[in-house]
C-alpha cells in the first residue's frame, strides 16, 4: 500500500486513501473499521478554474501505541501522539498530543488515560469470568481453546447484565423495534430493524 506500518498493529481498513505512501504508522497500533486518511486537501477544487493544477498535500503520523476508532476521520498534517485514543466517528484536525484522549467533530481532548486507564481496569476486574486463565503469551484470540473461552465471556456477561439487557427496561421506539419481527431475504440473512451500537472507541 505504499504506508509505513509498524509492528503488532491491527489495521481493519486495507484503503488508506489516495496516498498511502504520506501515512506512517508506529508500533502496536489498532485502526478500526471505516476509518478514513485524507493526506490531500480536495476543498482546492474551488480555485481550480484559475489554476488547474492546484493541489495541497500533508501526510499523516500516527505515533506507537494508539487507537484510532470506528469511522473516524484523519486530515492531513495530523500526527497523533504515542499511546492515544481517538474515539468513534472522531474528525481530527489537528495535532493529538501524546498520552490523550480526543472525541467529537472536531476532535477535542476528553478526560485523562490515567483516569480513563484506572476505570477500564476497574471494569475488566468486575467483568473478567473468574473461571478462565491464560497461559503465557496467550490472548483471547491466539489461546488453543480461544472459541470456548470467548463462550464462556458471551455467557458471563449475559449473566452480570442480565437486568439491563430485560426488554421490559427499554422504552419507547427501542423497544418497539426489538419486537418487531424479522424477515429474511433471498440469501437467508436477516432483514428488519437496525439497531447500531458503538463504543467509545
Amino acid at each position: 500500500m505504499g504506508a509505513q506500518i509498524g509492528e503488532g498493529c491491527f489495521i481493519v481498513p486495507t484503503d488508506l486513501g489516495a496516498e498511502p505512501y504520506l501515512i506512517k504508522i508506529g508500533n502496536h497500533v489498532a485502526i478500526a473499521a471505516e476509518v478514513a486518511f485524507a493526506t490531500h486537501d480536495g476543498a482546492v477544487w474551488v480555485f481550480r478554474d484559475q489554476v488547474p493544477d492546484l493541489q495541497v498535500f500533508g501526510p499523516i503520523v500516527i505515533e506507537d501505541n494508539c487507537i484510532i476508532g470506528l469511522r473516524s476521520i484523519i486530515f492531513p498534517n495530523v500526527r497523533i501522539g504515542r499511546n492515544s485514543v481517538v474515539a468513534a466517528g472522531s474528525l481530527v484536525i489537528s495535532d493529538v498530543p501524546p498520552n490523550s484522549i480526543v472525541m467529537g467533530v472536531p476532535a477535542r481532548s476528553f478526560g485523562s488515560m490515567d483516569k480513563y486507564r484506572e476505570k477500564c481496569l476497574q471494569r475488566w476486574a468486575e467483568q473478567r469470568p473468574p473461571d478462565v486463565t491464560f497461559g503465557e503469551g496467550e490472548t483471547w484470540w491466539n489461546s488453543p481453546q480461544a472459541a470456548a473461552k470467548r463462550l464462556r465471556l458471551r455467557q458471563h456477561l449475559l449473566t452480570i447484565f442480565r437486568d439491563e439487557l430485560q426488554s421490559d427496561r427499554i422504552e419507547g421506539s427501542s423497544r418497539e423495534a426489538i419486537h418487531q419481527p424479522v424477515e429474511s431475504n433471498n440469501i437467508g440473512q436477516p432483514r428488519g430493524p437496525k439497531t447500531e451500537i458503538s463504543t467509545t472507541i
